[in-house]
């Protein structure tokens, strides 16, 4: 099967890529490699990957279609967009602009070059101010929290559009908090690894008690996989967490424990945008995608921190 995977350079991205090529599909890959973070962490993402790789940017439709009309694929698998709930308060039209009309941009393309399925990578942020616990997919959401958040859902609607208006079989994965090795460096277990190892504070915003979903990366894999085998309804929006939630203060215990070290921790106020609490309901998922995590955040930051001390060059980033 031929499968173009957008943002293929990045964290989840390269996982998705290597898992893909490792069951013998041919790949290729759209990434800019913008500086949202060191760019040279995501070229040594693909460096072993036997993958086309495209320097395209997905606000630019021609280079997309340029793209999807050379490589004719079966799937495209839309990773690609600005991440983050907190830079997107402070940079909320690039936000919109990338994952909004960015993601306009692949649906087109795709329907011009009669591209059979798209694979949207969408976010629990959309949940936004949700009290309903745990999170589930029939949910009515009314209100989101950031920018970040809000162009997800806007994502998942023009996806929904094309499935409806041209037949293009879309399927909407709802990512909880991935983590795992090669996670990009700004989120907080790398951040707060990084920070610890070197003796360094770290900033807790609130006071510790924000509790997350953490899914570690191979499970997001798994559930992504199975999404492009998926065969049912034209389309559909699933939930891949670990139906696990965590407080923050637990996980800097952990990973305390993980490196042997102490951490320093200086708290700030809580940040606009962020939410409280996330929780999957990922019982759709296991009934029609056969999603079965199974790393718990126990055994999931002792994997990370092994990464990390084996990739002396993480902890200079």
């Amino acid at each position: 099967m031929k499968i173009l995977v957008t943002g293929g350079a990045g964290f989840i991205g390269s996982h998705v890529v290597d898992a893909l090529v490792a069951r013998g599909e041919v790949v290729s890959v759209i990434d800019d490699f913008n500086d949202f973070y060191d760019p040279q962490i995501k070229r040594a993402n693909l460096r072993n990957a036997p993958v086309q790789v495209y320097p395209a940017d997905i606000c630019n439709p021609e280079q997309v279609n340029q793209v999807v009309k050379a490589e004719r694929p079966e799937v495209i698998v839309h990773l690609a967009a600005r991440a983050g709930v907190r830079p997107s308060v402070s940079f909320p039209e690039l936000y919109l602009k990338t994952n909004v009309l960015g993601t306009f941009n692949v649906l087109e393309a795709a329907k011009n070059s009669g591209v059979r399925k798209v694979v949207f990578a969408s976010s629990s942020s959309v949940y936004g101010a949700s009290q309903q616990i745990p999170f589930r997919e029939d949910q009515v959401l009314v209100q989101t929290l950031s920018p970040y958040a809000s162009s997800k859902l806007a994502g998942e609607h023009i996806c929904s559009n094309y499935s409806y208006l041209y037949g293009i079989k879309v399927v909407c994965l709802r990512f909880f908090t991935v983590y795992g090795p090669r996670q990009r460096p700004d989120l907080s277990i790398h951040k707060f690894t990084r920070l610890i190892a070197a003796g360094k504070p770290i900033e807790v915003y609130g006071d510790g008690t924000a509790r997350r979903d953490f899914t570690f990366i191979d499970d997001s894999v798994q559930g992504l996989l199975n999404a492009i085998r998926f065969d049912g309804s034209p389309f559909e929006i699933f939930n891949l967490g670990e139906n696990q939630t965590v407080e923050l203060r637990e996980v800097i215990r952990l990973i305390e424990k993980s490196l042997g070290k102490s951490a320093v921790i200086e708290y700030r106020p809580d940040v606009p945008g962020d939410m409280p609490q996330t929780l999957a309901d990922i019982s759709k998922a296991g009934k029609l995608l056969d999603y079965r995590p199974g790393t718990l955040i126990e055994n999931g930051i002792p994997l990370f921190v092994e990464w990390f001390r084996s990739n002396p060059q993480s902890s200079n980033r």
